[in-house]
């Protein structure tokens, strides 16, 4: 039941049931769960290519990064594709095309900071009506006949909303003017009659102070009218305003929602994830815990008032943005049943909260944390710490992660990290010296641990899955060009003397990652326990290891690799695409799409892809068939490639 004062919201459980697939997570609690059986453990390596979209001529230059999650409704497969972000609607059963429609959006297109196809997008019925919605890479929330394809003329104007507007901040409409890039490539939630808007930028650091505001918005489904905005940077007299000290609240931008998002319509909440605010790497304009970047906010989704939040980072210095859908489920901890929600994070952090009041299932008290040496920074005395689940990722950077193949590596490894600060997850950036230290190593890094496909979850086990990645870098700080930029500080690396730069950044040995396998891993966590189940190296070992003249003669084992990897569970297995390419047998780069044993994690199965996944799998049937689709580039344009038996 909805907590007093929390009316319960009519809205459709989306569920995947009935062999579709209505909303980008399988369902509004984004569990990325399917019950159909028909593929197994016993036939996987049977499938066979069934169909492939190729969406080259959906935009001036083939998508070379095609991420979008397809829906399944009614017996239509709707996805946005090709570099105009076309909204597509095709044949299950063949992938044959059924109608399209983009807009070309002369300058807003080329300016835009999110480009190319996005990563889906959604539907809306009333019984009667049935609309698909979408974000243009200009930054327009258009609406259409999910039946035509052609705009809905009682929604907007003419079927179209100007996102860049109603934004409570003035926003250049071309985003020529510098500060104000804003977009979306993620999709919209529709969550009953609203639909929960949100808003990405540039990635990486901003060279000004000034930006625009990711706020996040309701609009009404029937019409686009706007009903509601949050302010994710929050104003004068709003909860949060006094973390932002100095004023700075005025000018920092960011905070952005750019992660998919989450509802739970019987208690009445949207649970959004916010990125950091401006910029990245430094925060010494912003000083104070700067809410809300960098939490998790449970949103009243007809009114959007802030019901709870969990901040995970405070006054974030290190692109610990949320970066992903939680997952909302009941678990039962100890004899007692909990509503709870699941955020995975950059940090590779599970944070387990009761989604009803944001209260954590497990204790994350606050921890002291290092202070830096960067001038003009801000350092906050302490972050929380997640006790429970363990970490399913290397949290920090320490020696013994090093690469260790043979002992000549591993004393390589040594020497290249004895010119840079490593330490614990919460280590911050350094002030760039030479000769040392040049910068501090972060692991995990922005495109670390978890990232934009998030996790799944299994209803029948409460099990949680999810994918993750090393990833690392040095963070180090240097004074800033005046002339360039109006921040104190710039990412960096130290000059040695007399000369104009170092570019001191390598961080690999023999071209080999400096850290030691798994470079990518897949993790079950019983969210009953909140303990880790199994783990196993997910995706083939990549070609610059396994073809190394460093370890000619030696047999690794496989390590896994990286990648932004989505994972899919079904009745009996898990499934997951490798997110590098390698070379096979027959010499061609490729990759493949594996099957897991979800008790146990044992490979069961395996079918070649033409290349690397760039999109999360999902899975419909028709016609008593059961199918699997996932997006796939790298080496060649994006495509849609469908699996069947």
């Amino acid at each position: 039941m909805a907590l007093p004062g929390m009316p319960a919201f009519a809205a459709p459980a989306y569920d995947t049931a009935n062999g579709e697939w209505r909303t980008y997570g399988g369902n509004l609690a984004s569990w990325r769960y399917s019950a159909l059986d028909q593929i197994n453990a016993g036939n996987f390596s049977k499938l066979r290519h069934a169909w492939t979209f190729r969406p080259d001529n959906l935009g001036p230059v083939p998508d070379p990064n095609l991420q979008a999650t397809p829906l399944m409704v009614k017996g239509t497969l709707y996805l946005t594709a090709g570099s105009r972000r076309a909204a597509v609607a095709l044949n299950p059963a063949t992938g044959e095309l059924k109608w399209k429609y983009s807009l070309d959006e002369g300058k807003r297109f080329t300016n835009a900071p999110r480009q190319l196809s996005g990563r889906g997008l959604s539907y809306w019925t009333d019984g009667e009506k049935d609309r698909i919605l979408f974000v243009t890479v200009g930054y327009r929330l258009v609406c259409l006949d999910a039946q035509t394809g052609l705009p809905v003329p009682d929604f907007g104007t003419n079927g179209i909303v100007d996102l860049k507007t109603e934004m409570d901040q003035e926003i250049d409409l071309t985003g020529e003017r510098v500060g104000d890039d804003i977009g979306l490539h993620s999709t919209v939630l529709v969550v009953g009659d609203v639909i929960v808007v949100g808003a990405a930028h540039l990635p990486g650091r901003a060279p000004f102070k000034r930006h625009v505001k990711g706020y996040v918005r309701g609009y009404d489904a029937r019409t686009g009218k706007r009903l509601w905005i949050f302010h994710t940077i929050p104003r004068k007299g709003e909860f949060g305003h006094d973390t932002w000290l100095n004023s700075s609240d005025e000018y920092t931008g960011n905070t952005g929602n750019w992660c998919q998002n989450s509802a739970d319509p019987e208690q009445g909440l949207v649970y959004v994830g916010v990125e950091a605010p401006t910029g990245d790497w430094y925060g010494g304009a912003r000083p104070g815990d700067n809410l809300f970047g960098e939490s998790i906010v449970a949103l009243d989704v007809k009114t959007g008032v802030r019901r709870w939040h969990f901040q995970t980072v405070h006054h974030g210095v290190q692109d610990r943005d949320i970066p992903c859908a939680p997952i909302l489920c009941d678990i039962t901890v100890d004899g007692k049943k909990i509503k709870a929600i699941a955020q995975p994070t950059k940090q590779a952090w599970l944070y387990v909260l009761d989604r009803r009041t944001g209260k954590p299932v497990w204790p994350i008290p606050e921890r002291p944390v290092p202070k830096g040496d960067v001038p003009g920074e801000w350092y906050p005395p302490t972050q929380p710490h997640v006790t429970k689940p363990p970490a399913f990722d290397r949290q920090g950077f320490f020696k013994e992660y090093l690469i260790d193949f043979t002992p000549q590596l591993r004393a390589e490894a040594e020497a290249l990290v004895s010119n840079y600060r490593i330490g614990p997850l919460f280590t911050p950036p350094s002030a760039s010296k030479w000769p040392r230290p040049l910068a501090t190593i972060m692991n995990p890094n922005g495109d670390g641990a978890a990232q934009w496909p998030g996790g799944a979850f299994d209803p029948e086990t409460n099990i949680f899955y999810i994918f993750s990645n090393i990833s690392y870098n040095p963070t180090g700080q240097v004074p800033a060009n005046p002339a360039v930029t109006d921040v104190g500080q710039m990412l960096g690396t130290a000059t040695p003397p007399g000369e104009k730069s170092a570019g001191i950044t390598r961080m690999t040995v023999q071209g080999m990652p400096l850290m030691k396998p798994p470079y990518g891993q897949i993790t079950a966590i019983d969210l009953n326990k909140g303990e880790i189940v199994w783990q196993v190296p997910h995706g083939e070992t990549p070609d610059e290891v396994r073809n190394n003249p460093a370890l000619k003669g030696m047999t690794i084992p496989r390590t896994g690799s990286k990648g932004k990897v989505g994972v899919l569970v079904t009745k009996s297995l898990i499934i997951a695409g490798d997110g590098t390419a390698t070379t096979g047998p027959d010499g061609k780069l490729g990759g493949w799409l594996r099957a897991y044993d979800k008790a146990t994690g044992r490979e069961v199965g395996a079918v070649p892809l033409p290349t690397k996944v760039t999109g999360s799998p999902m899975t419909y049937s028709v016609d008593g068939a059961q199918y699997i689709a996932v997006a796939v580039s790298g080496g060649m344009p994006g495509q849609l490639v469908g699996f069947r038996l």
